[in-house]
């Protein structure tokens, strides 16, 4: 069995294989290829597959979906959703994104809850920002 495949055709049909036994970080895969081809609705369909079969980036890469209206209607609601999964499963974007989420909506408490969270998981960016609000008195070291 050979892990890396010599070819782009070789990896197209491993991915294919891997689509057909409900793989769901190929089933991802494919959505973001079809993604980043400018087709938002095939790849809606195929993260929201991924999603079902309980991919953590599908739930967040939906989130975006929904905020940004790709392939589906705009929906705050259910990007919200999407995004307290993702942030449940362990994906640091999403959690930064729920600290933004409630930093806007002037909860800072609880923004600076899912910042440490995604700090802690490596997110530069909610580094970046807790030193921010340690900088402008919003936040204590403790």
């Amino acid at each position: 069995r050979r892990l890396i495949p010599k070819s782009k055709e070789e990896a197209n049909v491993s991915l294919k294989k891997r689509v057909e036994k409900n793989d769901p970080v190929a089933i991802r895969e494919i959505g973001m290829k079809h993604g980043n081809n400018g087709d938002h609705e095939l790849a809606f369909e195929y993260l929201t597959k991924a999603a079902e079969l309980g991919d953590a980036l599908a739930h967040y890469l939906l989130s975006l979906f929904y905020r940004d209206g790709q392939g589906v209607e705009k929906d705050e609601e259910k990007g919200l959703y999407y995004l307290e999964e993702a942030a449940i499963a362990g994906v640091p974007e999403a959690r930064y994104n729920l600290g933004c989420y409630e930093g806007r909506n002037g909860r800072i408490d609880r923004a600076v809850k899912h910042w440490i969270i995604a700090a802690n998981l490596g997110d530069d960016d909610s580094i970046q920002t807790l030193k921010g609000c340690y900088a402008r008195g919003e936040v204590s070291k403790e």
